[in-house]
């Protein structure tokens, strides 16, 4: 946003943190040979499967010998660097659609690694499909504690959020900082549908949804948005 010329205001809402327990983790991990899928659905579950098999002296042939399905392409990126390319990158960047394009599933085993407050749709739709599910937390998303608002900040132009977490955690800083106002006086723009419900769900209004489900794609629509303010 900064080369656009735009002055992005942080305010970190979330943070990642590893998980308390590895033990079922280490276990998937050190047995990746018994699932027909392995998928992953975020650049950290990416990172966090490196780093974990890096620790426990895992060769990355173990994951990459098995199919591997992620959800949008920053994801791809992040599996080619550290593994290789992934067998299925669904058109759409959402879990269900992932589901969707698997195509038959029926008895073969999955394992999908998350954060720990995914939401459920995808194991549940695979799971009704007849596939075997394996769900393991690989990260957890906790509220940044440190970040404040500045008492002085100007209200802002756009509100953007990248993920439900981060709708809930913005929410609750605005609050603590008695600018709750802002969630309705100020454009709301989301990442993709599932923030978009989110941000619904908490009552408030969505202005601006990304075709892209990406942050380049964000971008593009807080453009093209703001162009259309203006002329209006």
């Amino acid at each position: 946003m900064a080369e656009l010329g735009a002055v992005p205001v942080q305010l970190p809402a979330i943070e990642i943190a590893a998980p308390l327990d590895y033990t079922a983790f280490d276990a998937a991990l050190r047995d990746l040979k018994r699932f027909d899928w392995v998928v992953l659905t975020s650049v950290n579950g990416v990172s966090a499967v490196a780093l974990r098999m890096k620790h426990l002296g895992i060769p990355a042939e173990a994951l990459s010998a098995r199919k591997l399905a992620v959800i949008g392409p920053s994801t791809a990126e992040a599996l080619k660097a550290s593994f290789r390319e992934p067998d299925l990158v669904p058109h759409e960047f959402v879990s269900e659609a992932l589901a969707t394009t698997l195509g038959e599933v029926q008895g073969k085993s999955f394992l999908l690694l998350r954060a720990d407050i995914a939401r459920k749709d995808l194991a549940d739709e695979l799971a009704q499909k007849g596939a075997k599910v394996t769900e393991i937390a690989v990260y957890r998303i906790v509220t940044e504690e440190v970040s404040k608002l500045s008492e002085n900040e100007p209200r802002p132009d756009y509100i953007t959020l990248t993920s439900s977490a981060s709708a809930h955690a913005t929410l609750a800083k605005l609050r603590e900082a008695g600018r709750e106002e802002w969630m309705r006086k100020v454009p709301i723009a989301c990442i993709g549908p599932i923030t978009a419900k989110t941000v619904r769900d908490l009552g408030f209004k969505v202005a601006v949804g990304a075709d892209e489900y990406t942050i380049p794609g964000l971008v593009e629509a807080i453009v093209k948005h703001s162009k259309g303010s203006h002329h209006a």
